[in-house]
């Protein structure tokens, strides 16, 4: 009896979060959208002094503002995959959290093989999910330190000069592992790429390795001449560049359509590369768009 009890719990949670799914006539009648970011992910997203900061809630907040509504924001705390972020706060909720809801999602991948990714028995496995609207072009970045490394032509520098790295990320397995993994040795870990920056302003390393929004931005508040951003490329790497989009539910399409109305009205007149201009980042068109400029 204690097993179908709290089984039926779980299966009436589940049932609530997914009433709380609100259809476009709802969300504008309330005035209000919902939009979920990630928490202290800078600059994309975080809090300074307490107040929202970041390009994602920047973007958010013209969405709504276009919309002709009040932003309101639900801040992530991110899962193990994306998928498990899109399932709690957007097509299913969280039974732990029913009330974190929202109805549009920023920092999605808009790539056509996640969006039809499926599972070991071939199912969709984001499914209740519609993707969409690309917003920025990100990519990932090399920054140097011109003191102790002249130049980076190549990532092959990194046989002999220390780098820095966020622990199990894409660049983490990339250096550990790529040209026979003769980079390793000099590949050094830290917690966060705010930490591997520090450690290269400190002299530990010569170099780090992130994302492009990220090293820009711990560039751009460094003050520092002699930080550089690299142009290398990064063979054997794969996907090396990708666009970044919004989600929302699979049965909200027409709010799907309206952001994405607003959103383009927002990228063709300048508006979203002013708001990354002003966290430090450069800005590069999502190649839904670079045709039209």
């Amino acid at each position: 009896m204690r097993l179908f009890v709290l089984l039926f719990s779980l299966l009436l949670a589940g049932q609530q979060a997914l009433a709380q799914i609100r259809p476009y006539d709802d969300i504008v009648a309330s005035g209000v959208l919902k939009v979920a970011v990630y928490q202290d992910f800078p600059p994309y997203s975080y809090k300074q002094d307490g107040q929202p900061r970041g390009v994602d809630v920047a973007v958010a907040g013209a969405l709504a503002e276009g919309l002709g509504l009040k932003l309101e924001l639900l801040w992530m705390e991110p899962g193990e995959k994306l998928d498990d972020d899109l399932r709690n706060y957007i097509w299913k909720g969280h039974y732990l959290r029913p009330n974190e809801h929202a109805d549009l999602m920023m920092r999605v991948p808009y790539d056509r093989d996640f969006t039809f990714k499926r599972n070991e028995l071939g199912e969709l496995i984001n499914e209740r999910v519609a993707m969409f609207g690309p917003y920025q072009r990100e990519c990932w970045q090399v920054v140097y330190d011109t003191r102790r490394l002249k130049d980076v032509p190549s990532i092959a520098v990194f046989q002999y000069h220390p780098i820095g790295v966020e622990l199990e990320s894409v660049p983490s397995f990339y250096l550990s592992s790529v040209m026979g993994g003769r980079l390793s040795s000099h590949t050094q870990h830290f917690r966060t790429p705010s930490e591997a920056f520090a450690a290269m302003r400190a002299a530990k390393v010569d170099a780090v390795m992130g994302l492009r929004g990220e090293l820009d931005w711990l560039l751009s508040h460094s003050g520092d001449a002699k930080l550089k951003a690299a142009e290398n490329a990064y063979p054997d790497m794969g996907r090396q560049v990708w666009d970044i989009g919004m989600a929302v539910h699979e049965s909200n399409r027409q709010l799907a359509y309206a952001v994405e109305e607003v959103l383009e009205g927002l990228i063709l007149d300048g508006k979203v590369k002013t708001l990354y201009e002003a966290e430090g980042l450069r800005y590069e068109l999502p190649g839904l768009y670079q045709d039209v400029q």
